[in-house]
């Protein structure tokens, strides 16, 4: 609950923003409790990268089991990636924190951990694509694995720009053109609305 208090505080405010207070104040507490139990904003910090790692993995097993598809899965854990940005700003806090990840050492361990996951996640999705027949066999997994990836961040800065759709459906949009051609069939567009 605190941790999930802290993801939103961070997406409406931005680092600057981004106090103890702040987040104690988003679930009810006082402060003082969360410096005992995270130290500093930086302890908070680490606390919410440890969290998303962890729970990288957990999403990517629930969507799996809720898609009888590979490819509908892989659409729903890229586009769900972005669902906490539902607008140009909070993207751009979260991307404001993703620089501070980038900067120090701890942070960047966790996020590190984080892109791996979810690295690992696409993979398995578009291996059991292949084995499923929804995409060519001899399909570059690891190669479109890493261009899936490349999507997710650089879709974000896109959409931010251009302001069109929502950033869910751009992620959706960008990779199913993306996927498309690996398809067997010449029909793809049901990919898409998965």
């Amino acid at each position: 609950m605190i941790l999930r208090a802290a993801a939103d505080v961070m997406g409406r405010v931005g680092p600057a923003g981004l106090t103890l207070a702040a987040v104690a104040s988003e679930v009810g507490l006082v402060a003082g409790t969360l410096v005992q139990r995270f130290g500093s904003k930086h302890g908070l910090l680490v606390a919410l990268a440890k969290q998303t790692a962890r729970d990288a993995h957990a999403r990517y097993e629930h969507v799996r089991t809720e898609q009888a598809s590979a490819l509908a899965a892989l659409m729903t854990l890229t586009a769900e990636s972005m669902t906490p940005m539902a607008t140009p700003e909070n993207f751009a806090n979260h991307l404001a924190f993703l620089c501070m990840d980038l900067t120090d050492p701890q942070l960047h361990e966790h996020a590190l951990a984080v892109h791996q996951a979810r690295g690992r996640a696409i993979e398995a999705l578009l291996i059991a694509a292949v084995s499923s027949g929804e995409l060519r066999a001899g399909t570059d997994t690891a190669a479109l694995t890493g261009s899936v990836q490349t999507i997710i961040a650089g879709a974000g800065l896109t959409w931010a720009l251009d302001r069109q759709g929502t950033l869910p459906q751009r992620i959706r949009r960008e990779v199913n053109t993306l996927v498309s051609p690996h398809i067997p069939s010449s029909d793809s567009s049901d990919l898409e609305e998965s």
